[in-house]
C-alpha cells in the first residue's frame, strides 16, 4: 500500500469477513408514510428468527463490516438508507424517522419474532430518536421540524423495536458538530478568515506540529468551547432568517400566483459552513484520554483537513442545518432521547474512538431509560478498525459481544 492510499480514508474502510454461503439476499423498495421511496437489503440465514436493523442518517450501510459477523451468528440483517443516503444537503432527521418506520413495518410484516435496532456512529442517535418517538402515543409525537415545517409522525405506523444495540454512537450530529466546528472563523463567507486568539492550530495557543500532541490550557479550552457554541448560534440565526425568507415567498405566492414569488420560494438558500474538523481532542491527546490515534475521523492532519472540502455539515439547507447539524436546535440528540428508550439496550464503547469519548459513553449509558442495559468496552477505533497493527478489529470484537448479548435474550 502506497503512502497516498494509506493517507486516504484514515481507517474508515474495514475489510469485512465473508458472509455464510447459506445467506439469501434480497433488495426491497419501500414507500414511507409521506410517499418517499427508500431501499434496503435483507440478508437471511436458515433458522434466523431475530433480525438486526442497521441504519445511518447519511450513509449506505449495505456493506457494513458487522453484516457478515451477525449472519455468521445466526441472525438476519436488514440494512437500509434514508431518502438522503450519501447526500446530507437536505437531510431532515424528522423525515428520516419516517424512513426508519417504513423499515420497521417491513420487518414486522416479514414475520421475524424479534426486531433489534443497531446504531453505529450517527445511526445510534437516529435510532434513539426513533425509539423515543415510536414509544409515544401518536398524538404526542413531533408535529414540526426545528425549521417549522409540518411533519406527520402521528399518521405513520412506528413499530417499537424489541431491543437496541449501539456501537460507538456519538451524541448526535448537532452535538458532535458543536465540538468539531472551528470557532476562529470570523467571516462565514471567507474560508481562510481567522481570529488568532481562537485558532486551534496556532502554537501560541498550544498547538504542536503533528504527530506531537498539542497542549491547550484550561483557559483556552473554556474560551474555545464557548466560542464554538456562539458560532453555532450565529449560523442558527442565519438559517432561521433564510427559512423565514422562503416562508414569506410561499405566502406571497399563495396570494399573488406571481412566478417570481414561486421562484423565490423554491430557491434553496444553501448554507456553506467552513472548517468543521477542529475538536481540540484531535490534536491534544491528554483531553478525554483513551486509546485513539492522533487525528480526526477524516484524517491524520486535522490542521489540514479542517480547511478541506470533506467534513460534517459543509453544505446544507437551512432546514437540514436546524434539524441535523445544530447542537442548539436539533431534536436528534442522544442524551435528550435516551431516557425514553426502555427496551433492553447494549452499548458498545470502542476504546480508540474519536467521536464518542469515555465521558460521553458514561453519560449516554446513564441516560438510557432501560432497566436492562449493558455497557461493554472493546479495543478498536470509531469505524471498527484495530487499535494497532496486527490486533483484531474492533468490529470483530464488538460482534462477539453483540452475539453473546443477543443470545441471552433472543436465543
Amino acid at each position: 500500500m502506497t503512502e497516498q492510499t494509506q493517507r486516504l480514508g484514515a481507517g474508515r474502510y474495514i475489510d469485512a469477513a465473508r458472509a455464510p454461503d447459506t445467506t439469501v439476499t434480497s433488495v426491497h423498495e419501500l414507500t414511507t408514510a409521506d410517499g418517499a421511496k427508500i431501499s434496503g437489503v435483507l440478508r437471511v440465514v436458515p433458522g434466523a428468527r431475530t433480525v438486526l436493523a442497521l441504519m445511518h442518517p447519511r450513509q449506505d450501510l449495505a456493506h457494513h463490516v458487522l453484516v457478515p459477523e451477525l449472519l455468521a451468528r445466526g441472525y438476519a440483517v436488514w440494512t437500509q438508507g434514508t431518502r438522503s443516503v450519501n447526500n446530507d444537503i437536505s437531510l431532515v432527521h424528522e423525515q428520516a424517522l419516517l424512513d426508519a418506520a417504513a423499515g420497521q413495518v417491513f420487518l414486522r410484516e416479514r414475520g421475524f419474532e424479534h426486531v433489534v435496532t443497531l446504531g453505529h456512529s450517527g445511526g445510534g442517535t437516529l435510532f434513539a430518536f426513533y425509539h423515543q418517538q415510536a414509544g409515544l402515543p401518536a398524538g404526542e409525537r413531533l408535529t414540526r421540524t426545528p425549521a417549522g415545517r409540518p411533519i406527520d409522525l402521528a399518521g405513520a405506523q412506528m413499530p417499537l423495536p424489541d431491543a437496541a444495540v449501539f456501537m460507538a454512537p456519538h451524541p448526535g450530529q448537532g452535538a458532535l458538530l458543536q465540538r468539531l466546528i472551528d470557532p476562529s472563523v470570523v467571516d462565514e463567507a471567507d474560508p481562510l478568515s481567522v481570529d488568532p486568539r481562537l485558532n486551534p492550530f496556532d502554537p501560541a495557543n498550544g498547538f504542536a506540529e503533528p504527530p506531537h500532541s498539542s497542549s491547550y490550557s484550561p483557559e483556552f479550552i473554556t474560551r474555545y468551547r464557548a466560542a464554538q457554541r456562539e458560532r453555532i448560534a450565529r449560523i442558527d440565526a442565519l438559517a432561521r432568517r433564510r427559512v423565514d425568507e422562503a416562508a414569506d415567498a410561499r405566502r406571497r405566492y399563495k396570494s399573488t400566483s406571481d412566478p417570481a414569488d414561486h421562484r423565490a420560494a423554491l430557491a434553496p438558500r444553501v448554507l456553506t459552513v467552513y472548517r468543521t474538523d477542529a475538536d481540540l481532542r484531535f490534536t491534544d491527546l491528554s483531553l478525554s484520554p483513551n486509546e485513539r490515534p492522533y487525528g480526526s475521523l477524516f484524517g491524520r492532519r486535522p490542521d489540514l483537513t479542517n480547511y478541506g472540502l470533506v467534513g460534517f455539515g459543509r453544505f446544507v439547507t437551512p432546514d437540514a442545518w436546524l434539524s441535523t447539524w445544530s447542537g442548539l436546535s436539533s431534536n436528534a440528540d442522544f442524551l435528550g432521547c435516551a431516557p425514553a428508550l426502555t427496551a433492553p439496550s447494549l452499548f458498545v464503547e470502542l476504546t480508540g474512538d474519536q467521536a464518542c469519548f469515555p465521558e460521553d459513553a458514561t453519560s449516554m449509558v446513564d441516560a438510557l431509560g432501560s432497566a436492562d442495559k449493558t455497557h461493554v468496552r472493546v479495543a478498536g477505533t470509531h469505524f471498527g478498525g484495530p487499535i494497532h497493527d496486527g490486533a483484531p478489529t474492533g468490529a470483530s470484537l464488538a460482534a462477539a459481544d453483540i452475539g453473546t448479548w443477543l443470545a441471552t435474550r433472543f436465543a
